[in-house]
């Protein structure tokens, strides 16, 4: 009758050829222990041997694979980042639109994040703006009246135009902040109106230099001088 060969799994090959190969124990007490021929010990011994430097070599290639894997991703991350940046620059929107397009209920994205992305302060996305009293509108009416007879007036003569009118003197940084809040300003010359424009054309001064030849021409003449 035919006798049914033995397998052994790897966990115990090792075991038996880490045991030859510290030498702790002879071949015979190996074989004995583990009931086995001594070709088995010598054959597993020599593939631990062998597959040592090949297990270190496949680690190595393995990190060199891993480096290769990861270098292209972290070079489109800081692509990406670029272009968010350049993004932010070009993105000149109203805030209120910025406003309109954040997605509180998105759980993708953070609402931090999103306002990251529109470079949009938080502050600026839960701000509520306080609505112009009827007090202030009657200013501001009021005001209107004085700039639309004399569209020249500044805040200053504004608010005394209004306290000539209306007996109670009025602040004038409240004039200028109404005044601010609705766009107008005192009619006059701004800064730089005396330049002329890059296009004029310059003529060029024909008497430069003649002035100044006649008086050395007096001068270099020997005059007689006459006592009196």
């Amino acid at each position: 009758m035919s006798t049914k060969r033995k397998s052994h799994s790897a966990r115990f090959k090792a075991k038996v050829a880490l045991e030859a190969y510290k030498g702790d124990k002879t071949a015979a007490e190996l074989i004995s222990a583990h009931k086995i021929s001594s070709g088995q010990v010598s054959t597993w011994k020599k593939c631990l041997v062998d597959g040592a430097a090949q297990l270190f070599e496949s680690g190595r290639a393995k990190t060199i694979d891993e480096a290769a894997l990861t270098s292209p991703l972290y070079e489109e991350i800081g692509r990406l980042k670029v272009e968010l940046d350049w993004l932010k620059k070009k993105l000149t929107s109203p805030i209120e639109l910025k406003r309109q397009w954040i997605e509180p209920k998105y759980e993708a994205i953070s609402i931090r994040r999103q306002c990251e992305l529109l470079g949009l302060n938080r502050s600026t996305l839960y701000y509520q703006p306080i609505p112009v009293s009827d007090e202030e509108l009657q200013v501001m009416r009021l005001i209107d009246e004085v700039y639309t007879r004399c569209p020249f007036y500044g805040s200053r003569r504004i608010a005394a135009q209004l306290t000539r009118e209306r007996g109670d003197p009025w602040n004038r940084k409240r004039i200028q902040r109404l005044m601010r809040i609705m766009g107008i300003r005192g009619v006059a010359p701004g800064p730089d109106t005396s330049k002329p424009h890059p296009e004029n054309k310059i003529y060029p001064y024909l008497l430069r230099g003649l002035l100044i030849d006649k008086v050395n021409q007096v001068w270099s003449t020997d005059i007689t001088y006459i006592p009196m």
